[in-house]
């Protein structure tokens, strides 16, 4: 009885970051390319546009997942959905209604090895531990947490945090022990961090991804008047307020350019497809 993975890693794909559980895994020459779509593949390469997956080794413990994110799992490992009764579901309809996130979050609990999808994005592996009160995440940035990681809803302090801000009204918060992985569009060498004691931190524009709970978040003008702020060309900033840390990324990427990676990846993903699927 056991389990023994060959050719996990190799010259192509290699563990580039581990923590806890969570390792990921990253295809730094994908080869399982045709003539259709070797060349658009041969220049994401070159842009660390790759493919990563995570890799969770259970130990007797448990994760949640986001739904639809398992690859496969060797080893007495039991899948369940992680919800308690009606009235669970209920709420999870609820949460998931004002986030991107899925209604019911699989657990995997026992020991073994669980392989989740690939991925295009970068993936951040957090120890929520060190954010405080918690760590308050972009929608649709959420893969996985081990399952002392509670998740919760958290509202903002005012609807023009929403409104004004960009964003919206609601967001997930991990709380607790244990690691989270995230996925990000931002790889965590680029994204800065930002340690505030009870301090203040003004952003112009969505460039912060995560933030600890406990920061007062609030949108607030550069000036004083608004015609201060039309003069400034600024406007509204986003404000974050407290004792905690932020991760924000360095600029934001144009929609048209963003888009276009993803359209590429998508491609090339399809054509792989549908060349390897007959």
């Amino acid at each position: 009885m056991g389990i023994k993975v060959n050719n996990l890693s190799n010259s192509n794909r290699k563990v580039v970051n581990q923590l806890g559980a969570f390792s990921v895994i990253e295809y730094e020459k994908d080869s399982s390319v045709n003539i259709g779509n070797a060349q658009v593949e041969y220049f994401m390469g070159k842009m660390g546009v790759r493919r990563r997956q995570v890799l969770v080794n259970l130990n007797n413990s448990a994760v949640t997942v986001q739904a639809g994110s398992m690859q496969w799992m060797a080893g007495p490992i039991q899948a369940g959905s992680g919800v308690k009764g009606v009235g669970d579901l209920v709420l999870k309809k609820l949460k998931s209604s004002v986030t991107k996130e899925s209604t019911v979050k699989p657990m995997y609990s026992g020991s073994g090895l669980l392989m989740l999808e690939p991925t295009y994005k970068y993936i951040l592996l957090l120890n929520v531990g060190e954010w405080g009160r918690g760590v308050t995440i972009e929608d649709g940035m959420f893969l996985a947490c081990d399952q002392s990681v509670q998740q919760k809803i958290v509202v903002r302090s005012s609807i023009s945090s929403a409104v004004m801000g960009g964003e919206g009204l609601f967001n997930l918060s991990l709380q607790g022990t244990g690691v989270a992985a995230l996925e990000s569009n931002v790889p965590m060498e680029e994204l800065i961090e930002i340690e505030l004691d009870n301090d203040t931190l003004k952003v112009d524009g969505n460039l912060v991804v995560c933030w600890s709970s406990n920061l007062d978040f609030t949108v607030e003008r550069t000036t004083k008047t608004l015609t201060g702020s039309a003069i400034s060309g600024e406007g509204f900033v986003n404000v974050y307020r407290g004792t905690g840390k932020v991760l924000m990324c360095p600029v934001a990427p144009t929609k048209s350019l963003y888009d276009s990676t993803s359209s590429m990846a998508g491609k090339a993903a399809a054509v792989k497809s549908n060349t390897f699927g007959k």
